[in-house]
């Protein structure tokens, strides 16, 4: 559940949209913090890139409600205060970089040209050059430079990271932090690299089949769950003890004569030999793919 004492960026309310009768988001309510970096995870289709858009104002729901910062979508008091980088990253081939930025200028009235800059001069990207002759990573930069630079009380990205060298990665996240750190400004950040949001992310929202799994403060999930490994039983499929509850169970995976499995809360039943047994928090990667390798559910868990 949400803190109501928290103010909220972004907040649907049984969101649904369909494509020619095909369901990408169906009954979707969350409620995403202000001023922190959200994860945005889930499976291939599964409804990420349809709810930045209809976030962004660029897709209308086909049922529910969504607002960001208390106004509707493509609204203009949600146009100023909204930034969207889309995952294909759509700029002019034809337009230097420095025609780029003075479009960002001309369109936006809290334009800061100084951030802009150092964030494509930080790639070492030349102001003249022009767009369609930069790699994959530079044009990124120059689209994050696009974001980044108009002063949004949120930043909508849609795989941001996807394109830049290792490098550059570290450089942009730790950009992204401080924006969220001494800005204040919310980020809703989709990735499919896990193992990079740990660092980056402290709130977690997971889709899968068009519908909200997960939800929450990154640490109170975390916390709220535990990994086992031990010594795979035989004679059961999972290769947990018998006597264990598996009500709990989120996913369990048997490797040779190791089981390893994730569940909710401690683990609390009986697992035989006890001593033979790991307890431990999971890591926000562990986490994630375990509920994103869990079989279909109707339950959505959130953070206490």
């Amino acid at each position: 559940m949400s803190d109501p004492t928290v103010a909220t960026a972004l907040r649907a309310t049984r969101l649904g949209r369909a494509f020619r009768g095909r369901s990408a988001l169906s009954d979707c309510d969350l409620a995403l913090p202000a001023g922190r970096v959200t994860a945005l995870v889930g499976p291939n289709g599964a409804g990420k890139s349809t709810l930045l858009q209809l976030a962004a104002g660029l897709l209308r729901p086909t049922s529910g409600e969504i607002r960001v910062l208390g106004h509707v979508p493509g609204s203009r008091e949600a146009r100023e205060r909204t930034a969207f980088l889309a995952q294909e990253k759509p700029l002019h081939p034809r337009f230097t970089v420095a025609d780029t930025l003075r479009l960002g200028r001309e369109l936006n009235r809290g334009w800061d040209q100084a951030v802009a800059e150092r964030l494509v001069r930080a790639g070492g990207i030349p102001l003249t050059a022009r767009v369609g002759s930069l790699s994959g990573g530079n044009r990124t930069r120059v689209a994050l430079a696009l974001a980044v630079g108009k002063r949004a009380r949120l930043l909508l990205l849609d795989e941001p990271l996807a394109d830049l060298d290792p490098v550059a990665r570290h450089d942009v996240t730790a950009l992204l932090m401080a924006e969220a750190a001494e800005r204040g400004v919310t980020i809703v950040m989709s990735s499919h690299v896990l193992s990079e949001l740990e660092d980056v992310c402290d709130h977690v929202l997971l889709l899968k089949d068009g519908a909200v799994r997960l939800a929450g403060d990154a640490q109170e999930l975390c916390a709220a769950h535990t990994r086992l490994t031990g010594r795979s039983d035989p004679m059961e499929t999972d290769g947990l003890p018998r006597a264990f509850d598996r009500s709990g169970v989120v996913h369990a995976v048997t490797a040779g004569r190791q089981v390893t499995a994730l569940v909710r809360g401690p683990a609390g039943a009986a697992l035989g030999d006890e001593d033979r047994w790991i307890s431990e928090t999971p890591s926000l990667e562990d986490l994630l793919l375990a509920h994103l390798r869990a079989p279909r559910t109707d339950r959505t868990e959130a953070a206490a």
